[in-house]
């Protein structure tokens, strides 16, 4: 079936869109859809619905203070947003300026001083004069929020839009699936005998890129880099070979697992090692590593709506979104969760 983006559309009340954290991080809910009903939960359930020997697959990616503010040579304002660091002094960037600057001008942030070197299709690529750029962000950065999400960050966001387990810095916006764990449940989840493991996939701001084009089949997915190292290879082929489940936390999980899958030297589950991801999952992709799937509610019209539909089902998303809708369940990345399992055809 060739779908168009109209099939991934739905109404959704601005007033559900989370605009805050839940006081705790467990306290969201956690929708269940099945064939014959929705279950409706809280995520502090989780534990009974997973099995032990279940490998859950965390994305411990940390998000920066990716957004920096400056002026150029010209004295004119401008707005950085470094997409990714790709050395000590050296980053990509979005620029929001009143004029885009050339190759060669410098801009001034913070008492630090970058050359924009190149422009790449829509980024800049900077070097900067002598501070490190991760430093220089921690120093003088702020949090990217979403951009549906309407308040300038604060401690609080500083806090929460990060996992609990959050670690290789590098990340534009949060693997939000994660940010629904807390460590009483990670704790209850390791007695209970479920498997843990990590990866990192730097999520990109191309993440919130909506969809422009009628046929999905032209839509052009940004790149992002991700790295499964070795013991998290083992572990997912162990669990394969014994016949138990290997559930991805969040998509940016998932999209590195099936991204490596595709690189398998025969008899390979998936490879450790670093790679870059544009990966686009619609309807009818052959998922070949992970059977379950932990996610937030997404935009309409979005590459993740297509991507949950291609796992669960095009017609049991709908339903289960439907149903989130009705009983007023809190969307994207502050929102709740859903536990996915992948259609079986």
């Amino acid at each position: 079936m060739a779908y168009t983006i109209d099939d991934f559309d739905f109404a959704l009340p601005a007033e559900l869109i989370a605009q805050f954290p839940t006081q705790q991080r467990a306290a969201s809910r956690l929708l269940v859809p099945g064939a014959g009903a929705m279950r409706d939960l809280v995520f502090g359930d989780l534990p009974g619905l997973l099995q032990a020997g279940d490998l859950l697959v965390f994305n411990e990616t940390r998000v920066v203070k990716a957004r920096l503010f400056g002026e150029k040579a010209s004295g004119g304002k401008i707005e950085l947003l470094i997409e990714r660091v790709l050395g000590e002094k050296t980053a990509l960037a979005h620029i929001r300026a009143s004029k885009s600057p050339k190759p060669g001008s410098t801009v001034s942030v913070a008492g630090a001083l970058a050359t924009v070197r190149e422009k790449r299709d829509a980024l800049y690529l900077l070097e900067f004069d002598t501070e490190p750029v991760l430093a220089l962000m921690e120093r003088a950065g702020a949090l990217p929020l979403p951009p549906y999400i309407e308040h300038v960050a604060t401690s609080v966001d500083e806090a929460r839009y990060q996992t609990v387990y959050a670690k290789t810095p590098g990340a534009v916006a949060a693997p939000t699936a994660g940010l629904h764990f807390d460590q009483p449940l990670l704790d209850a989840l390791a007695a209970q005998g479920v498997a843990t493991a990590f990866l990192t996939l730097h999520v990109g701001a191309g993440t919130f890129q909506p969809v422009r084009t009628i046929n999905i089949a032209e839509h052009v997915m940004h790149s992002e880099w991700y790295e499964i190292p070795q013991v998290t290879a083992d572990r997912i082929a162990e669990a394969r070979a014994a016949g138990r489940r290997v559930v991805a936390v969040g998509t940016t999980s998932l999209r590195a697992l099936e991204s490596a899958a595709l690189r398998a030297a025969p008899g390979q589950v998936v490879p450790a090692g670093t790679a870059e991801t544009a990966i686009f999952i619609t309807p009818g992709f052959a998922f070949n590593v992970v059977d379950a799937l932990v996610t937030n509610l997404h935009l309409p019209k979005s590459t993740l709506m297509m991507l949950v539909s291609a796992f669960a089902g095009h017609e049991l998303m709908h339903r289960a979104y439907a149903h989130a809708i009705a009983q007023r369940y809190r969307f994207f990345s502050y929102g709740d969760a859903m536990l996915l399992e992948r259609e079986r055809l």
